[in-house]
């Protein structure tokens, strides 16, 4: 999508990043429930952040459920709730959670915006799910900055909200400190964008599983068309066709240098009816899937491993770094340095996979198993606005004593991330760049596409 200039320019985000105050904890998160409100969207938050699942890998968060008006509150079906907390709670929080609005054509209680624009000035993450970004927007909160919403109540809300700058077409959008999901189901997908931020990729995938959903989704209309992401799993609607062999030698071997004609010819099919049988059977073309693992591949090991950027590429196949760091960027709007050094400032300990941390976070509360550590507001893949606009990247001298503390792979990372920004000058298209990039979201720095 191609955005006018005036919203890309940096000065309609978030001037500064707010430093989270001393008595939030970055791993509690306050979801905000009002009466009216649907079931569906309000239980997704809860699922996600409120269950421990730290045996299957998922880092723990501290749930804490708050009223955001006098009870009782009712949802659908006529069903009755008592949140167990009221809006102070909210004070506590480094992450705000807002389901669904139950009316676009109701403001919502001033008590409840009160709160939110405090938690915001406070340096905490602000989440709105589906039409909760009505609530946010009534707040002022989303003035200046991109959002989404369910495709129903966008023109509404740019309407009502001329200051927001509203896209149908995304599932979720990361401003960094605010983010905003489409109707209904795209909030699994924003939750799952949130803890893939806070602990890494491994840990969402985990999550995933045990929610059986994927861990990166987009098709249809609410993703304008894109194809969709597939993980290191294969899809289930493959089952037993001959292409899911094929598949399957694919991902074992990604590490070696192979292109869709290899592919086919394992497969003993013409070009041709590999990409059209293919498509039918993933839903994207299989050199876009291929680039798309690749890069997933090198996401891995820039969170698990201490393999140079140059290293991590001959590891996933690509032909040469320069082919990675632009695939990479392309994908997820960083460089695979400046991706590992914003991972690696929240997980201050190495960053090791997805595994749950012990203390380490200045405000934990007594180093509770999962806390989210890292540097304040190192909110979103990229964590926050780096030099020269690209986001996370470490550009001053500043920076270099931050990512030093980050571990033993600070040098690296620090040497990577400014010849990442040398070379990114340079970048152009790579030959064989298929006629669109693999749907990603949008995520900070990355005001659109085009």
């Amino acid at each position: 999508m191609s955005v006018p200039k005036s919203h890309q320019d940096s000065t309609n985000g978030p001037a500064t990043t707010r430093k989270l105050a001393a008595r939030r904890r970055r791993e509690i998160v306050s979801v905000l429930l009002f009466s009216g409100g649907p079931i569906f969207e309000s239980s997704i938050p809860l699922s996600v952040f409120g269950i421990d699942r730290q045996d299957a890998g998922v880092p723990r968060y501290r749930l804490l459920v708050c009223a955001g008006e006098d009870g009782p509150l009712r949802t659908t079906g006529g069903l009755q709730l008592s949140a167990p907390y009221g809006l102070d709670a909210l004070s506590r929080a480094g992450t705000v959670v807002v389901p669904a609005w139950r009316s676009i054509t109701q403001p919502p209680p001033a008590a409840a915006l009160d709160a939110l624009r405090r938690a915001h000035e406070e340096g905490a993450r602000l989440v709105g799910l589906c039409t909760g970004a009505f609530v946010l927007a009534a707040a002022g909160l989303l003035d200046g900055r991109p959002a989404t919403t369910h495709w129903m109540y966008a023109p509404t809300l740019a309407k009502r909200y001329p200051s927001v700058h509203v896209d149908p077409r995304e599932l979720f959008v990361d401003d960094g400190d605010i983010l905003t999901s489409a109707g209904t189901a795209a909030g699994i997908d924003l939750c799952l964008h949130v803890v893939r931020t806070d602990h890494g990729a491994e840990a969402a995938g985990a999550l995933a599983r045990r929610l059986v959903v994927p861990p990166r989704r987009g098709s249809g209309a609410e993703s304008g068309g894109h194809p969709r992401h597939l993980d290191r799993s294969l899809p289930e609607e493959m089952g037993a066709d001959p292409l899911a062999e094929v598949v399957a030698w694919a991902l074992e071997h990604l590490h070696e240098q192979f292109d869709v004609e290899t592919l086919a010819a394992r497969a003993y099919m013409s070009r041709r009816t590999f990409d059209r049988r293919f498509r039918s059977l993933t839903g994207s073309a299989p050199l876009q899937w291929l680039i798309t693992q690749r890069v997933l591949q090198a996401q891995r090991l820039l969170e698990t491993s201490d393999y140079s950027v140059d290293e991590v590429a001959g590891r996933c196949g690509f032909r040469s770094p320069v082919a990675l760091r632009g695939h990479f960027r392309r994908q997820l709007g960083s460089s695979p340095a400046a991706y590992r050094a914003a991972y690696r400032i929240r997980r201050p300990d190495g960053g090791n996979g997805a595994g749950t941390g012990e203390g380490g976070d200045g405000d934990g509360a007594g180093g509770e198993p999962g806390a989210r550590t890292g540097a304040p507001g190192a909110h979103g893949v990229q964590g926050g606005h780096g030099a020269h606009g690209d986001p996370g990247v470490p550009g001053a001298a500043a920076d270099h004593g931050v990512l030093h503390a980050a571990g033993s792979y600070a040098q690296r990372d620090l040497r990577d991330a400014a010849r990442a920004q040398r070379e990114s000058r340079h970048d152009g298209a790579e030959p064989g760049k298929p006629e669109s990039d693999a749907w990603a979201p949008r995520v900070p720095g990355q005001r659109g596409r085009g």
